[in-house]
């Protein structure tokens, strides 16, 4: 991909799935990487799997919902390489299935903690040292439930909602500044957040994997490089003219 070779890079929730998946193809392409996770253990695993293919990659541990711990994470890596050019703004939960009148009011808090003020704490935090440079790209993890409204997932598709209208508000504020904002919004991947919210305790749902795949045209799941790769494309200079976009990656569910 055209700019990434030699440039940094920051993907938080990198310890798994599409994170990990970003990380890695980041990586590949030459560039710097800072892994970030709020779990070490498989943070660190991403870096060693990084530097077992060659590349250079840094852990760092944030809570993307605690702006200190984010603000941390940026300073590493303009400490460590110099430079930020691409944030991967990734980490995200899914806390199962309930009706709106089911979800109970600390999940709904945890969820939005995580789901979008996390990604505006990143945005916060890596904007401004973006600025300084006059360039940056930031491309943000939204969902096909922050296009469309998705019954017993009404805590996570608003959640996606907003990181969704949060992309294309910062994308307008900054387009002047040599800073491109985008998201993508996978549809059904094979990772653990799709794993973890099997059956969402609601004896009615079918599993996550088989009621998601019944309306994706293409008759699959994801694979998590499959994200990677538009992440990627949206970071490079093949992009440059797209900014406020959130890009579906879902097998052709959003045209449905």
């Amino acid at each position: 991909m055209n700019g990434l070779n030699g440039n940094t890079a920051v993907v938080t929730g990198a310890g798994s799935g599409i994170g990990r998946a970003s990380a890695r193809r980041f990586a590949e392409e030459g560039a710097n990487v800072v892994v970030a996770d709020v779990v070490e253990e498989t943070g660190r695993e991403t870096v060693e799997l990084i530097e077992e293919d060659g590349g250079d990659a840094t852990f760092v541990e944030v809570d993307v919902a605690d702006t200190e711990s984010v603000e941390a994470m940026v300073d590493v890596a303009v400490d460590t390489y110099g430079s930020l050019e691409f944030a991967h703004n990734n980490a995200g939960i899914l806390t199962g299935f309930a009706e709106v009148t089911d979800i109970e009011e600390e999940q709904w808090d945890k969820l939005f903690d995580i789901n979008l003020k996390g990604i505006w704490a990143c945005m916060k935090a890596e904007l401004p040292v973006m600025e300084s440079q006059g360039s940056g790209v930031i491309v943000n993890t939204a969902s096909e439930a922050g296009l469309v409204g998705m019954g017993g997932l009404g805590s996570y598709s608003a959640s996606k909602h907003g990181v969704v209208g949060l992309t294309k508000t910062v994308a307008l504020e900054y387009a002047s500044r040599g800073i491109r904002v985008n998201a993508v919004a996978p549809g059904p991947t094979d990772t653990n957040i799709q794993a973890n919210s099997v059956g969402g305790g609601d004896p009615r749902s079918l599993p996550f994997d088989v009621s998601a795949m019944a309306d994706v045209p293409m008759g699959r799941t994801a694979d998590p490089t499959e994200m990677a790769g538009a992440v990627a494309f949206l970071c490079s200079s093949d992009a440059s003219y797209i900014t406020g976009h959130t890009l579906p990656v879902d097998g052709g569910q959003a045209a449905d």
